[in-house]
Formats: structure tokens, C-alpha cells, sequence
């Protein structure tokens, strides 16, 4: 099943996801990722949140691998939402 792990960043959070950057990039490439992308502002220039599909089981390990994500440890996001997502195209 593919759940949608939407976040929201914190405001003014930029430097904190840039902190740990590198090490949610490498937990994404453990992870069973569908796909993965930052938010950002209109103009491209600064990154505000996450949307990332992945495929799980259930709701549970979707939630468990939202918990042990670098960005979650440290306390990144004003908000994390977990969404069953079905695929129609692309």
C-alpha cells in the first residue's frame, strides 16, 4: 500500500534542514520511497517542507518511518500528515 508523507516545515527552519540534510537524503535511500521532493517557496529559493510516497504494509510502518526520519529527530516540522495514496498515473 502507498501512504503520502506530507510535512510542513517550521518557519524560519531553513538552517535546520539544511543541517541535516545529508543524513534524511540517506535515510530516503534505505527507505522503500516511491518518490521524494522538498516543498518550496514560489520562487524556488528556499525549501518549506516535504512530500514524500512510500510503500508499506500498513499505516503503522509508515508512521514508524516517519518517527525515525532525520528531519523528524530534529524537531523540523510544524506539522506531518500520513495519507493512503492510490496511484492512477504517471
Amino acid at each position: 500500500m502507498l501512504f503520502a508523507v506530507i510535512c510542513q516545515d517550521k518557519a524560519g527552519a531553513e538552517d535546520v534542514r539544511k543541517a541535516n540534510r545529508d543524513a534524511h537524503v540517506a535515510y530516503l535511500k534505505e527507505s522503500p520511497v516511491v518518490f521524494a521532493g522538498p516543498f518550496i517557496t514560489d520562487d524556488g529559493s528556499v525549501m518549506t517542507g516535504s512530500l514524500i510516497v512510500l510503500e508499506f504494509d500498513n499505516r503503522s510502518d509508515a508512521e514508524a518511518w516517519a518517527a525515525a526520519d532525520p528531519y523528524a529527530k530534529a524537531d523540523l516540522f510544524a506539522s506531518v500528515e500520513i495519507r493512503a495514496w492510490k496511484k492512477v498515473l504517471g
